[in-house]
Order: structure tokens, then C-alpha cells, then sequence
């Protein structure tokens, strides 16, 4: 779709208007936006404009919504826009694969059944494998067909029905359970690695110490030098990608989805039209619906600390977000943005090889803290690659 942003006008920006200010990010007194008397419905004029009033608005949704919020509304944020404005009973809900559903009346449905007691996934308003399979389990304890539709039937058994479960997401105590059933060594741990950009995408070209240098080239090194150590300590990796492919967040998901990985973390870089904006943030997944991937919290949280500690670069912090590569990985995902190759400082360490070292070492260490659980750990900042493999060494032997 074009992009729509201040000064448009038309159609477009009539069904953007209408539709935010049917979800309550547009009032009364908003220039052409007006109740109706009869119904309180809205009524946008055809060629509505793309005003202040409307950027504001716009810019308070994609906050709400962890999007990247710069008052335009492109494909992901459009999408979300139609994914809020969904109802649950406005449309029948089934897991098809060639046209999957998303929207928020799908989250309402995960969060009845989870609730209830058959939904221990991410409330995350995809109409998956899992949430199909839940309510199916649903549809058969209460005597209906078993089909995995939501329809009249169905909606009419979970409005009569009551919550069954209270007192924290089964999801996040499910991630918990399964990084602490899994020990605190990291031998047989399974990781997909995700370097960004790839084949003919060679995004921003900086000079180095050894000369010019490309985004893909400096994120596909750190990604080797990753996969090395880890390697090293008896971890399974997997790339996303071969290096002569960019494919897509979705595409990278559904790749990573079939390694059956512990978890994913995925490599970025950032860029801005300020020579100013500077500093490394990492993303977990999180959303309005109040889900978010407790682990992925916690591990971007790790690295986040261990990269600052080690760099020159500067704490942007950790954020949740509805990316589709950290809503659609059945594993907990992390995306770390590295810093901006528009920076010059940030530049200047992203383009070193020695760096890179240290924020591999520092990706690393993050993982071992993680399954360390807070046991026997030792300052941000002060662990070693060195150290951390002599202590797996140590371990395997020992049993």
C-alpha cells in the first residue's frame, strides 16, 4: 500500500480516520470527524486530510501497539490498524494456511481460552496451529462439534462459561519451566541465529579499519563468530538464512519454527536520517493484549547489559514489540539493533573486528546467564569466553 503520512488526503486517510476514532484515538472537535445523533456512529468525510490531529493519533496507536512510532502509516502499521478494529464475533475464526487470521478479536479468543484453561500459548492474535488445537480441545470437553471454528455455537459456550485459572500467564511460567528443565549447562542447547540483510541486500557501506565495509558483511561475521563460540560449547546452531538469501520475517520464522530451537536471536543494524541518534536497544515480544515472551524479556535484558559493558555503545534499552519475527517463532526471540551505521561512533565500533568479538562474547555470556537462573553468576561485564568454556569443559566431565 502507499505510505500515508501528514498532508495526505483521500480514501485512505478517511478509512485510517474512521477506524482510529472508532477505537477511541480520535474525539469529538477532530476537524472532519463528527457524531451522528442518531446512532453515535462516525462519519469521515471522503477526502479527509491527514492533519496534526491524525499524526498525533496515529503516533499514540503505533505506541500502543509496539510498533516503531513515526506517525506513518505503512503496511505494518495499516495491518495493525485492521487487526485493532476487529471484534470477536464480528467474523468466523478458523486456521487456514493459505490466508492466516489475525486480529484482536483472535486475542480475545486466546485470552477465553487461556482463562479457561485450554490456551498456553502467546496471546498474540494469530490464528495458529495451537490456538486451532485449543479449541478444538475446547469444543469437545463442552459437547459440541470439534471442528476448530469459531462460530455462533462456540461463542455462545465460552460467554456461558467462567474463568477457570487465575494468577499469571500459563505461557510465561511454560517458557520458565522449560529453561529451567533444561539445565544450566549449554551443551545440546539448540539456537537459531538470524543475521539481517543477505544476498544483493547489502544495506548501509561504512569504512573500516581495513577499508569498506557492508552491513550484511559486518552482521553475517558477527553471526559467524557466534555460531563459532557456541559451537564451541556443545550448542547446536542454525542460521536463518544462507548468505546468499534475504528472505523474509515471516519466512525467517517458519525456517527457525522447523529446527525446534531454544531460542532465536536475530541481528540488526539500525539507521537513521539524524547523524545523532546512536546506542544498541534489544526487542522482546510484547503487546497491548498485556503478553509478552518472559524470557525473551529476560535474555534481552542480559545482553543488552553485557554489550554496553563491553562497547562504547549507548543503553537504548529493551522494549517489547509485535514484530512479525518475534510474534510468529514458536521459541522465545530476541532482536538485538547493534547500533547506527549513520553514527559515526557507533560506526566506528561495528566496523571492528574486535568488537565484534566482544559482542559475541557478550551475546554468549547472556545465554549462559540465562540458564544459570541467578545461580553462581558473577558481575555484568567480567565473564569470559574463556572462563565460560573451561566451566562447560568442567561440567561435561563431571558427568
Amino acid at each position: 500500500m502507499h505510505r500515508l503520512r501528514h498532508g495526505d488526503h483521500g480514501a485512505a486517510v478517511a478509512e485510517i480516520r474512521g477506524t482510529l476514532s472508532h477505537l477511541g484515538f480520535l474525539h469529538n472537535g477532530v476537524a472532519d470527524t463528527r457524531r451522528e445523533a442518531a446512532n453515535g456512529s462516525h462519519w469521515t468525510s471522503p477526502d479527509a486530510m491527514f492533519d496534526h490531529h491524525l499524526d498525533s493519533a496515529v503516533r499514540a496507536f503505533q505506541q500502543q501497539r509496539g510498533l516503531l512510532v513515526d506517525g506513518v502509516v505503512g503496511p505494518a502499521t495499516y495491518r495493525s490498524i485492521k487487526e485493532a478494529s476487529y471484534r470477536l464475533g464480528a467474523r468466523t475464526l478458523i486456521y487456514q494456511l493459505s490466508a492466516p487470521l489475525y486480529g484482536d478479536d483472535v486475542a480475545t479468543l486466546q485470552t477465553r481460552l487461556q482463562d479457561l484453561g485450554f490456551y498456553v500459548g502467546r496471546v498474540d492474535g494469530y490464528f495458529g496451529p495451537q490456538t486451532h488445537e485449543s479449541l478444538s480441545s475446547f469444543q469437545r470437553e463442552i459437547g459440541i462439534a470439534s471442528d476448530g471454528i469459531c462460530g455462533p455455537d462456540t461463542l455462545r459456550s465460552l460467554e456461558l462459561l467462567g474463568t477457570r485459572v487465575t494468577g499469571g500467564s500459563p505461557h510465561a511460567i511454560s517458557e520458565e519451566e522449560l529453561v529451567r528443565r533444561s539445565g544450566p549447562q549449554l551443551s545440546g542447547k539448540r539456537i537459531v541465529i538470524d543475521p539481517g540483510l543477505g544476498g544483493e541486500a547489502t544495506g548501509a557501506i561504512v569504512q573500516g579499519p581495513e577499508g569498506l565495509i557492508s552491513e550484511a558483511e559486518i552482521l553475517w561475521d558477527l553471526a559467524s563468530r557466534l555460531e563459532g563460540r557456541m559451537s564451541a560449547t556443545g550448542m547446536e546452531t542454525f542460521l536463518s538464512r544462507p548468505q546468499t538469501a534475504n528472505p523474509s520475517e515471516a519466512e525467517r520464522a517458519s525456517t527457525s519454527n522447523a529446527f525446534d530451537a531454544d531460542l532465536m536471536i536475530s541481528l540488526r543494524c539500525a539507521c537513521s536520517s539524524s547523524p545523532a541518534a546512536n546506542g544498541i536497544a534489544s526487542f522482546h515480544f510484547g503487546n497491548s493484549h498485556g503478553s509478552t515472551s518472559m524470557i525473551g524479556q529476560v535474555l534481552s535484558s542480559f545482553i543488552q547489559r553485557e554489550i554496553v559493558a563491553r562497547t562504547h555503545l549507548q543503553d537504548c534499552r529493551t522494549h517489547g514489540r509485535t514484530w512479525d519475527l518475534l510474534r510468529l517463532t514458536d521459541m522465545p526471540t530476541v532482536q538485538i539493533d547493534l547500533g547506527y551505521l549513520t553514527n559515526s561512533s557507533d560506526s566506528s565500533v561495528l566496523s571492528s573486528a574486535r568488537a565484534r568479538d566482544a559482542i559475541a562474547e557478550a551475546i554468549l555470556v547472556s545465554v549462559k546467564r540465562l540458564y544459570l537462573l541467578g545461580q553462581d553468576d558473577q558481575p555484568t561485564g567480567t565473564y569470559t569466553f574463556a572462563e565460560l568454556l573451561a566451566e562447560e569443559l568442567s561440567a561435561a566431565d563431571r558427568t
